[in-house]
């Protein structure tokens, strides 16, 4: 940000995710974590495809519809066109040259509704236990997309159900 600000010829966009998920829907490219993943999807179809026993999901105590965590979970296809419309949007930043973007559903989704949503999708009934919060988890969190619509003219194109399924589809094409 410093450097983008004193240099004029130097233009920046930084993007801000909000819980990425799914994969192409040509279940060519996809999520496949190192060792033991850091986020639910790569859980939940580890679970679903037996290299998990089962899935555990952190707190059902929250101050939430359904006792769970709420996060705003976004296609990785969205996040790539979110991507485009930067690169195309750089020559055209007048009075600044540098931004930043909020690249989300801009709703909130809980760890059961991802959960069933996959169950929908994939025809798996899901082994999964509830434990304890982890310590520093909040209660929700989910972005404010009115920027990047107004200003890159961007929004989502894949919703809930088509990220769960196209992350299903991935791991059986792994297996494959």
């Amino acid at each position: 940000r410093d450097f983008a600000l004193k240099q004029e010829n130097f233009r920046v966009i930084s993007l801000r995710y909000f819980n990425p998920i799914g994969a192409h829907p040509s279940s060519l490219i996809g999520e496949l974590p190192l060792g033991k993943p850091n986020n639910l999807m790569p859980f939940i179809t580890q679970t679903a495809a037996g290299l998990r026993d089962s899935l555990k999901v952190f707190g059902n105590d929250y101050d939430t519809l359904d006792g769970t965590a709420v996060r705003d979970y976004i296609h990785v296809c969205d996040v790539a066109d979110a991507h485009v419309r930067s690169m195309e949007h750089l020559n055209k930043m007048i009075n600044t040259n540098f931004q930043v973007y909020n690249v989300g559903t801009g709703k909130a989704h809980s760890v059961l509704e991802v959960i069933k949503s996959f169950e929908k999708n994939s025809g798996i009934n899901l082994n999964y236990e509830f434990v304890s919060r982890r310590e520093g988890d909040v209660e929700q969190i989910y972005a404010d997309i009115s920027k990047i619509q107004k200003e890159l003219n961007w929004s989502c194109k894949f919703q809930l159900d088509d990220m769960t399924k196209t992350a299903w589809d991935w791991q059986c094409a792994l297996a494959k």
